[in-house]
């Protein structure tokens, strides 16, 4: 008979036989670096460096991964190296994964233009390891990334694949909202069995979630309406996944738009999640969902389902 150590001891010894094996070899960006890439990231980022725009613009580092990137049809010229390193953990009980961290090192600035190669392999296998999440191993790609055939830059990604900690069984309570003093008055009235709508004492814009100030005149100034509690559910989706013990999936979440005209999140009740549909007239009413919390939540009629 071998012990748990010696299984452990055998399978990081066929890990480690993946370090310094390729991934990817040569393959070729499916973009030049080009202006329309740079300037969506930059806005998404908020980074507005002027040397991200303009004819001598260079690409922002930090995008180096960006050209690498197979998009949803992904690569074809892969090795299965990764696939069956990855094969190996699963089959040993390491199912799950989590990206831990990543590093760059920038050797020239990108500019469009410039056509991406890379070279990718596995550059490292931790022993193995215990986390809060569970226990597993570290394992670590690098990729060499070139530009025009000239070294560009460098990138490693790790991930952790571990098996899922056994984790005590509690009982179930939905998360307590955080009350601060921008939001205190909501939910005093919440408790009243009323639901406020903020209303700007500038412009008198009505405005759901409950802020500070008014992000279309910013005036500091407000007042409260009170809601009728007439809406309909403008959007939605049905929650499946992650279980968590306080909600009993699948359930359906709607965004909620109010006869007052604005929106909020909330469980849309009295009808079955595959019953829910966009356009569906509801009605506020008041759940307590534990001997502290009481929620304001939506309610359809069958018949409203359609």
């Amino acid at each position: 008979m071998t012990d748990g150590t010696e299984v452990s001891d055998e399978l990081y010894v066929r890990l480690k036989a993946y370090e310094g094996r390729a991934t990817a070899t040569s393959v070729v960006g499916k973009d030049l670096v080009n202006e329309a890439m740079i300037r969506h990231w930059c806005e998404v980022m908020g980074d507005a460096n002027p040397a991200y725009g303009g004819p001598d613009a260079i690409a922002p580092p930090a995008m180096l991964q960006a050209w690498t990137m197979g998009g949803l049809s992904g690569h074809t010229d892969r090795t299965v190296v990764h696939d069956e390193l990855f094969g190996l953990l699963d089959g040993a009980g390491f199912t799950s994964v989590v990206a831990t961290d990543c590093e760059q090192d920038y050797l020239r600035p990108l500019r469009p233009g410039d056509r991406i190669t890379f070279d990718a392999a596995i550059e490292s296998v931790s022993e193995r390891k215990t986390t809060k999440l569970g226990t597993g191993y570290f394992v670590t790609t690098r990729m060499d990334v070139r530009a025009n055939g000239e070294p560009a830059g460098t990138h490693r990604f790790r991930i952790l694949k571990y098996a899922p900690a056994a984790r005590p069984k509690r009982p179930g309570k939905r998360p307590r909202p955080v009350i601060n003093r921008d939001n205190a008055g909501f939910w005093d009235a919440v408790a009243e069995h009323r639901l406020l709508i903020q209303r700007c004492g500038g412009c008198e814009a009505l405005r759901f979630p409950w802020l500070p100030g008014c992000s279309a005149c910013g005036s500091p100034e407000w007042d409260t309406v009170e809601a009728s509690g007439a809406g309909s559910v403008y959007s939605y989706v049905v929650m499946h996944h992650p279980p968590f013990p306080a909600f009993d999936p699948p359930y359906a979440v709607g965004l909620i738009e109010l006869a007052e005209g604005v929106r909020m999140v909330s469980n849309v009740v009295g009808v079955p999640y595959d019953k829910v549909r966009i356009g569906m007239p509801v009605q506020l009413e008041f759940l307590r969902v534990d001997e502290e919390l009481e929620l304001p939540v939506f309610r359809a009629s069958e018949g409203g389902a359609g």
